[in-house]
C-alpha cells in the first residue's frame, strides 16, 4: 500500500516525485514511455526556464530525471489501463484507489495525474524529421528562435490566431495556413490578425509535405479547391490544429470540462478526494515547464494536507 502514486513523469510528474520524496511519503510513479521528461525531451532548445538559458530539451529532462533518482523516487515502466476506488473513505480514513497497469496494480491512497497533454500532429512527410528542427507545437516556447526569419502558422482557430499574432512581434513574416476560406478563431482575434502588416492567410489551403536538409527550407501547400501546389520557403511552422490532454481514463472519475481538461484549482485537488492533478492535463491558462514544475509541487503539498489526520 502506497501513500501515493503518481501517473507520468513529465516535469509535473517528476517534481512531485522529487517534493513526496522529500516530505518522506511511500511512493512510486509509473511511466509507460521508456524515458522520462515528457513533451520537453523532443524540443531542441528551451531558452525560458529560469536560470538554465538555452539549454537542450532533453538535457534538461535528463536533469528532472536525475533529480528524481537522487531523491530515491521509485519508478515503473508500464502503461496505466485503468485505476478504481477500491474504498471510499471518510473524513477519518483516507481511500484506498487500485491503479492498474500492464506491469502490476497497485494500491494507494492518494493518485497525482501528471498524464500531460499531446499535440495533434498533421501526420504528413517531414514532420516527425523535422520536430525540434524547425517544426513546432507551442510559439511561446519556441517563437524567440525565429526571430527576424519567416514562419508559418498551421490552423484557423484561437490557438493558431493567437500564435501568428505573437509570431508577427518578432519574425519578419508570418504566413496562416487553413483549409477553408474563414477563421474559427473569435472575431476580436481575427480582427487583430488581419490589421498586421506582416501576416499573409493562406486560404483553403493544407501542408501536405515538411522539407529541408538540416532544418526545415520550405512547405508544400496545396489549394484544396484547385489541387494546386506551391512551395512556401519558411524557416520554421508551428502546428496548432488541436491540443489534446492525456486523461481519457479518468473522465468518468473527475470532473474534466468539454475538452477533457481536469477541473482543478493551484492546489491541484480533483473532485475525487485523494485524486490531484498536475501539468498539461489540468485546466489553466499556460501550459509550460515552469507551470508544470509548481503544480507537481502544488499537489504533494495537497497530498499531504489530504493525509493528515486520515487513519492509513
Amino acid at each position: 500500500m502506497y501513500d501515493l502514486v503518481i501517473i507520468g513523469s513529465g516535469p509535473a510528474g517528476l517534481s512531485a516525485a522529487v517534493y513526496a520524496k522529500r516530505a518522506g511519503l511511500n511512493m512510486i510513479i509509473i511511466e509507460k514511455n521508456p524515458v522520462s521528461g515528457g513533451q520537453i525531451i523532443d524540443t531542441y532548445e528551451v531558452d525560458n526556464y529560469l536560470g538554465i538559458p538555452g539549454v537542450n530539451g532533453f538535457d534538461l529532462g535528463m536533469k528532472f530525471r536525475e533529480h528524481a533518482d537522487k531523491q530515491g523516487a521509485e519508478f515503473v515502466n508500464a502503461t496505466v489501463t485503468a485505476v478504481e476506488c477500491v474504498e471510499k473513505g471518510s473524513d477519518t480514513k483516507a481511500p484506498v484507489y487500485k491503479v492498474i497497469t500492464d506491469n502490476g496494480e497497485f494500491e494507494t491512497h492518494t493518485v497525482i495525474l501528471a498524464t500531460g497533454a499531446h499535440h495533434s500532429k498533421l501526420q504528413i512527410p517531414g514532420e516527425e524529421e523535422f520536430i525540434g528542427k524547425g517544426v513546432s507545437y507551442c510559439a511561446t516556447c519556441d517563437g524567440a528562435f525565429y526571430r527576424g526569419k519567416v514562419t508559418a502558422v498551421n490552423g484557423g482557430g484561437d490557438v493558431a490566431v493567437e500564435d501568428a499574432i505573437f509570431l508577427s512581434r518578432f519574425c519578419s513574416k508570418v504566413y496562416l495556413i487553413h483549409r477553408r476560406d474563414e477563421l474559427r478563431a473569435t472575431k476580436v482575434l481575427q480582427e487583430e490578425l488581419f490589421g498586421l502588416d506582416n501576416v499573409e492567410v493562406i486560404w483553403d489551403s493544407v501542408v501536405k509535405e515538411i522539407k529541408g536538409e538540416d532544418k526545415v527550407t520550405h512547405l508544400v501547400v496545396e489549394n484544396v479547391k484547385n489541387e494546386e501546389t506551391n512551395d512556401v520557403n519558411v524557416y520554421g511552422i508551428f502546428v496548432a490544429i488541436a491540443i489534446v490532454p492525456s486523461t481519457d481514463l479518468f473522465e468518468n472519475m473527475i470532473e474534466c470540462d468539454e475538452e477533457g481538461y481536469v477541473i482543478a484549482n493551484e492546489d491541484g485537488a480533483t473532485s475525487a478526494p485523494g485524486i490531484f492533478v498536475a501539468g498539461d492535463s489540468r485546466k489553466k491558462r499556460l501550459r509550460q515547464i515552469v507551470t508544470a514544475v509548481a503544480d507537481g509541487a502544488n499537489a504533494v503539498t495537497s497530498v499531504q494536507d489530504f493525509l493528515v489526520g486520515k487513519e492509513k
